[in-house]
Formats: structure tokens, sequence, C-alpha cells
């Protein structure tokens, strides 16, 4: 879409002739008078003083230059609605191509007819004034006394209360106010009310901004006189008024400004595209905000130079939705739609500012992330949010966060587009991404201390809960995190860098709440970039993940190929963490020789100071060598890893240990070590909210107290029935097969041979469905008690 520059598109300006005869005449002169000055020039100035003074010639040509084709197109477009009487006289003007918002007129109408004093509320410069003057226009023969209208705004700057009381006594007649002091306009009001007492008059007071100004003129007369106001939502304070509130105009009534506005501008083309028919003129004025003056401006000016419609939608999607970061050349129509923006306008710089940066974060975000992105203190935030919720900017959300209207988003991104360089943008961007990066690290480490996710909602305070706090901001979370591939590789290097620490501790929570398919997909976007190519560390970190997600899932032939890329890229350093991940997806396989030689390896790899790692892999190396037979190393191995785990505090970790020393000990013969191992197990279990382990662990408990002491059938046959009931709701797994299995055994010994048999049914259905090939073949064998029994494990691993 292309346009000229100046502000009507008629003839081409003509500085360039008058800079080019200028400079002719000027090297005529100079020539005929070099001889005459350079005597005087040697003496008195100097070459110095004739190089200053030749530049300074030189860039005050340059400035006027810059300053005529740099300065705002002035347009003629008819973007006031309300027209000023020609004499300016403070009769009742009419509006100017008034369109729409006729329900809102009706509404005026009808109130003015009841009440003494209506207040047409709204933000600035969505019509407030032509709905107030349009409705007061349709009323004119019910106040024969007179209809006034004062802009109390008229020249730029708000009036005061003392102004207003003035030019309303000087249109009435009346004595105007002596002093700004109370009583002085107190007097002044009264002198007004004597005077409109009885008659049937009508004043509109347009532009409002503050109470204060017509607060003096409440209670009005309690006859026949009308005041009719119009202005911001502040009006809505005022005792006496009521209200009646507009909005931005609907989507057809949008179209409808924009339509009326290109009839009234001279015919570019011959034949025009009716902007009622084109789908794009929705999209268009939705992106401009629906703001009449805007809408108004663009359609006047898109009618004046015969642009495509389609041509301005794609400028301003350019401007809107091309990534903060990357460049783009802003066009006519978006420079016309920001310049247009009076509403915007109005605001204090640093509101404007505060409001431009928040249009980069694609969600709702809290104070202290405002605070950030602005980088202001949070007490200058809370006054600049004041000023923009008061202005109707922003609104609200949950949680004490903020976002701007919907409505404005586009109009937002525009403004930041046009205001901000490319620089100032990315530093923003950085700034947020660095706070939630530290924030969710720091509630990423609390984790473990909570258990499982809560089923409620969260009653901590957010800085206390860090669940809460990532289920407050996940939508933030992973809008920031879900960077197109190849964008965080344009971005400044401290932005990745923070933008991969935050992917990190997003993960970390998306695995701790079982949200699987998000993680998967944080995991994908980190490998699609580019810096996973460059850096073999960050894509090993990936692949690491989404080797223990496929394990979560029960895959773990995914999880071993995901598992052995993450120990090639890594390198030496890294591989710690993924090599026992490797092991236990191995074992998972049944590949006891490779898991082991993995577990050892990663044990080898661990730094000495990691004690917590040091104990996952012996956890690790109790279940392979328990796998194996080993029973002996794997008591050592599960021993230490209870006690490090319970130096930790790591009430989790310590229990895991407990439910495999279980068996341990019952394969060992040590029965009283078993129970006392189930019990202290299930106790920790008590303190720890993990349905899925304190299943497996009551399933252990369950096999060895059954194959130890049958005569306690009866309370292996309840661990076993919570252990089963603990795993409703999830999809069949190889630990609920097995306790399908021991819970008709349980059934069998208490004398129950139909319940067991029906416990064994499903337990072979379900073991058949997981692949345990073991389970199924020892819930057959129960089935046929002619075969020879299966000699299948008591219980499963934790």
């Amino acid at each position: 879409m292309t346009g000229p520059t100046g502000a009507g598109g008629g003839r081409p300006p003509r500085w360039p002739v008058l800079v080019a005869v200028g400079t002719l005449v000027s090297g005529v002169l100079a020539n005929i008078a070099s001889n005459l000055l350079s005597e005087l020039a040697d003496s008195l100035l100097g070459p110095a003083s004739i190089v200053l003074l030749v530049t300074g010639a030189i860039g005050g040509v340059v400035w006027e230059v810059y300053r005529r084709r740099g300065g705002p197109p002035v347009g003629t477009e008819p973007t006031e609605i309300v027209a000023q009487p020609p004499t300016g006289a403070p009769t009742l003007p009419y509006p100017a191509g008034f369109t729409g918002r006729g329900e809102h007129v009706e509404s005026i109408v009808a109130l003015l007819r009841r009440e003494h004093a209506v207040a047409v509320l709204g933000r600035r410069a969505v019509g407030t004034s032509a709905c107030a003057v349009q409705a007061a226009n349709l009323c004119r023969e019910s106040y024969p006394d007179g209809q006034f209208y004062l802009d109390l705004r008229r020249g730029g700057r708000p009036h005061s209360a003392r102004q207003v009381l003035t030019a309303l006594a000087r249109i009435l007649g009346t004595a105007a106010p002596t002093s700004g002091r109370a009583d002085a306009l107190a007097a002044a009001a009264d002198a007004l009310r004597r005077h409109l007492d009885g008659r049937r008059m009508l004043l509109v007071l347009d532009n409002v901004d503050r109470p204060e100004q017509v607060r003096a003129l409440l209670p009005p007369t309690a006859r026949d006189c009308r005041l009719l106001f119009a202005g911001g939502p502040a009006l809505a304070a005022l005792e006496g008024v009521v209200a009646h509130w507009i909005a931005e105009p609907g989507p057809a009534e949008a179209v409808e400004l924009f339509a009326a506005a290109g009839q009234a501008a001279p015919a570019a083309r011959a034949r025009r595209v009716d902007p009622r028919t084109d789908p794009a003129v929705g999209s268009i004025v939705d992106l401009c905000g629906r703001q009449p003056r805007t809408v108004r401006a663009l359609g006047y000016r898109t009618a004046q130079h015969g642009w495509r419609h389609a041509d301005v939608l794609d400028a301003l999607r350019r401007a809107v939705q091309t990534p903060p970061h990357q460049r783009v050349t802003v066009s006519p129509a978006a420079r016309l739609v920001t310049e247009r923006d009076t509403a915007y306008r109005a605001l204090s710089r640093p509101a404007r500012r505060l409001y431009r940066l928040m249009s980069l974060s694609p969600a709702p975000v809290d104070r202290p992330a405002i605070a950030a992105l602005a980088r202001r203190r949070p007490e200058q935030v809370a006054a600049l949010l004041d000023e923009l919720a008061a202005a109707a900017f922003v609104v609200g959300a949950r949680g004490d966060r903020y976002e701007i209207r919907p409505l404005l988003v586009g109009l937002a991104r525009l403004h930041l587009r046009a205001a901000e360089p490319a620089r100032a943008r990315v530093a923003a961007q950085a700034r947020l991404t660095r706070h939630l990066a530290r924030r969710a690290e720091r509630h990423a480490t609390n984790l473990a201390a909570l258990g499982s996710p809560p089923d409620r909602e969260w009653s901590l305070p957010l800085d206390d809960d860090p669940y809460g706090w990532f289920d407050l901001h996940q939508e933030l979370l992973l809008a920031v995190v879900r960077v197109p591939a190849g964008a965080a590789e344009t971005l400044p290097r401290r932005v990745r860098r923070w933008w991969f620490r935050l992917a990190v501790a997003l993960c970390g929570w998306l695995a701790y709440a079982e949200r699987l398919p998000e993680w998967e997909q944080v995991c994908r976007t980190v490998l699609a970039t580019p810096t996973a190519d460059d850096r073999p560390e960050i894509a090993g970190w990936a692949h690491n993940e989404l080797g223990v997600l496929r394990r979560r899932r029960h895959d773990p032939q995914g999880a071993a190929a995901a598992l052995t890329l993450a120990v090639a890229e890594r390198g030496r350093r890294g591989t710690a963490q993924a090599r026992m991940n490797l092991g236990l997806a191995l074992l998972d396989l049944g590949q006891l020789d490779d898991a082991v030689e993995h577990l050892e390896l990663s044990r080898r790899h661990r730094s000495g100071a990691d004690r917590a790692g040091h104990a996952l892999t012996d956890l690790g190396l109790g279940a392979a060598r328990l796998a194996r037979g080993e029973l002996d190393a794997a008591h050592h191995h599960l021993v230490r890893a209870a006690n490090t785990f319970r130096s930790l505090g790591d009430a989790r970790g310590y229990a895991a240990a407990l439910t495999n020393l279980v068996l341990v000990h019952a394969g060992l013969g040590e029965h009283l070590d078993a129970a006392q191992a189930w019990r202290a197990g299930l106790r920790e279990y008590d303190a720890v909210t993990d349905p899925t382990s304190r299943a497996a662990a009551l399933l252990n408990a369950g096999a060895t107290l059954l194959a130890t002491s049958p005569g306690q059938a009866r309370q292996a046959y309840e661990m076993l029935a919570e252990s089963c009931r603990l795993r409703e709701g999830t999809r069949a797994t190889p630990g609920l097969g097995r306790s399908l299995l021991y819970l008709g055994d349980a059934a069998a010994a208490m004398g129950h041979p139909d319940e067991a048999h029906r416990h064994w049914v499903d337990a072979a259905g379900v073991c058949e469905e997981v692949g345990d090939a073991e389970g199924q073949a020892a819930a057959d064998a129960r089935l046929s008690p002619d075969e020879p029994a299966a000699d299948d494990e008591p219980a499963l691993r934790a």
C-alpha cells in the first residue's frame, strides 16, 4: 500500500524548488561578494569562524527541511464528530456526520425527560460528546428557553471550577465568582440556580475531565432545567447524577463509521469497493480498537488515496503480529492510526510507555512482573496502573494481575511499534523473561516439599505456595516459552539464557503436575530452536526430559531411545542424570546388565557434593540388583540410599528405599525386618501426598505379608485393595495388574474363590494390555490350576 507523503495527496510540495533556486542565487551572490568580504573575513573572523557560520547555515536549512518533512501530516478528514457553531457562540452545535449509536441516544433522551442531571460516561474519544450532543438536538423543542453548550476543554487545557462558573455566568447574565474559594463558588452557583429556576433550559457541558469542575452546579434546580454532562468514568462519583455508560461501537457500527467517512472523501478512483460488504474492513476496525476518531480518519484516508482494504489490513497485521524483536516498516495506515488515538495522547508519558510495554505480555501479569517489564519501582507502577485503569486501558484479572483490554491489544502493539525502537523492545522482553525465570526457579525448588499437586485451589499466599504460583501464571509462562522455531536465536544471548532457564523450571512444574502433553510440547520447542543445534547440552537436556516423560507414559522403548541421545549429547559432566534415567529405562525393558552398567557410570560421574543424586543412583542400583537376585548387594545400596534420603529430609525418597527393602528382607527370609520396613514406609507416605508410590508400597507390603504370614490374609487383602483403589482413574500399569493378582490370592486365602477368580481374570487382562508377560503367566496359572504355577516375583519395585 502506497500513498503520498503530503497531507491531502494533491500537488507536490514546493520546498525542493525553493531550495534549488535559493542555492543558485546564493552561489551567484557569494561569487560577487567573495572578493569584497575576503579581507574583512581574514581580519575579523578568521577561517574557523567562517567554517562555523557556514556549518550553522547549512544546519539551519537541514533542520527546516527535516521539520517540514517529519512533522505529522495535517489531515483534512472529518475526525471531529461535534462541530462548533461558526460564530463561537455557546448555542448547541449539531453533530457532523453522526452515525449509529441509536440505542444510546434514545436512552439519553429518555433519561433527560425524568432526571435533572445526566452524565454520559465513557473512555476518552469513544463518542460520549457525539451521543450527548445528538440527544440534546433531538429534544431541542422541549427546552424553548434555550439550549447552551460549553466545552470544558476548549483551548487544550481543562477548565477549573471557577472558569466553568464564569463562562456560564457570562452566557446567562449572572454574577461570576469573585475568587476560587469555596464560598465564592457556592455564591455564584446559587445565583445560577435562581436564574434557571422555572425556566426550561438545557445546559450541555462537554469534556468534563474531573468531578470538581461541575460539583458546584449540583444539585441542579428542582424544576425544568436540565444538566447534561459528557466526560470520563470519574464522573460516576458525582452525587445526584444519573450515569449512562458508552463503550466502543459494535463491529457493525464501526464498519458503518468507516464507510461513512469514506463517502465524504474525494474519490481517488471511479469505482470503489463498498466497505460494508468487504470482510477485511471488520478486521481493520478491530485492529484500530473500534475507536470512532481513528476509524473515521482511516476510512477517509483509505477512500481518498484509493488504498485497497486488503493492503491496509495486511499492513496493520504486519505491524501487530511481527515479533517485537524483528524490524518492520511502519506503513502510512499504521502511523495514521497511532496519530489519531487521542485517548492515548491524553495519558501521561510514563503511563503511555507502560501501556505500550504491557502489550509485550501475552497474558495477564502481576505487579512485580510489570515493575520488571517497565523498570520502575512498585509504588510507581501502582500509580500508573490506576491511571490506565481509570482511563479504561487495562482491566484487572485474578490474583492481582492486569492485562490490556482485549479490544485494545492490537492498538497497543501499533503504539509499541511506532514509539519504541527494536532495542528497547528487546530489552523489555529480556527484563520480563529474567524476572519470570528467577521466580519460576525459586518456586520450582519448593515443589518437592508439597507432595502431589493439590486438588483444591491454593490457600496460601502465592509467595508461599509454589504450585499456586505456577497455576496462576501458567498461561503467561507457556506463552513466553513457546516461541516460534528460530525466534530464540534472534534474541540477545542473555535473553536466550533466561528463556532456557524458564523452560527448565516450567518443565519441572509440568512434570510435577502430571501435565505430560504440555511438558512434551515445551521440550520439543527447545529442540526446534537453533540454540539446541549450536549447544548440544541443551539438546541433551531436552532428550533427557523426553526420556523421563516416555518412561512415565510406560513406554520404556521410546524412553531408552531418547535417553541414549541425551547421553550422547550432554558430554561427560552432564550425563550422570541421563545415564541414571537410561539405566532405569533399561531395567524396565529387562536388560539388567546394561542397566547396572549405566547406573554404575552415573554414580561415577556424579559430583561428590551431589548427595541427592548419589542417593537416587543407589536407589536405582538397589532395584537393579534386586531384579538380578543379588540380594546382599541390593541391601547395601538400598540401605545407603535410605540413610542419605533421611539425612536430607527427603521423605519420598526415604519411603521409596524402604519399599524396595521390603522385598530384599523378604527374599533373605528376614520377615521381621520386612514388616518393620513396610510399616516405616507407609508411615512416611502418610506425610507425603504421592498416591502412585503409596500404591506400590501397599502392593509390596501386602504381597510380602501374604507370603510370610498367611494367617494375616485379611490385613494383606485390605492393603492390596487400597493399592488398587489408589490406581483407579489412571491408565493400566504393571503395578495395577500385580495388585489385582495378589488381591485374588488374598481373597482365595480368605475362602472366597469366586472373588479370587474375578480378580485373577482382571489381572490377566491388565497384564496383557501393558505387556507384563510374567504377570500374565502367573494369572493364567492361577486360572488353570492343572498347569504348573509360574515363578513370578512377589511384587514390583517402587
